[in-house]
């Protein structure tokens, strides 16, 4: 198949590649809850964690590293309520401790990538303060 199409930076981010096939999981993980948290926990989860790449993407989209940085904030702060509701499945007894952790530990390197980005962002924001004062 040929591509036709542009490839956007952000696609190009292992963060957001990560973040992407968490979100796939995430929603496999959570056909097999109990049918009464369809519009409760399995919502909540399939949202938070489909937030962390939707904000990385519409992060990139912005002019500034402030601004990106701001989108990254974001989804730093969905990863970590991604975190609260695996724990609650964990729990309820939804998943088992295996699951838990391997889906902990798959959000720990996302979390790490996030903030790490986060952090060049805030930089590259400063830099360029420093930058227009002189």
């Amino acid at each position: 198949m040929e591509k036709k199409f542009f490839t956007y930076r952000f696609e190009k981010l292992e963060v957001y590649q990560l973040a992407r096939k968490f979100r796939v999981e995430i929603k496999k993980l959570t056909l097999k809850f109990p049918s009464d948290e369809k519009f409760e926990l399995t919502s909540q989860i399939r949202r938070s964690s489909s937030s962390i790449a939707t904000n990385l993407a519409e992060g990139s989209g912005r002019a500034s590293s402030a601004d990106q940085a701001y989108f990254s904030n974001i989804a730093y702060s969905s990863a970590l309520e991604t975190i609260d509701h695996l724990i609650y499945a964990f729990d309820m007894e939804y998943i088992s401790e295996e699951i838990y952790s391997e889906f902990r530990l798959k959000l720990d390197e996302i979390i790490n990538k996030v903030n790490s980005l986060y952090k060049f962002q805030i930089n590259q924001s400063e830099s360029l303060k420093n930058k227009l004062k002189k």
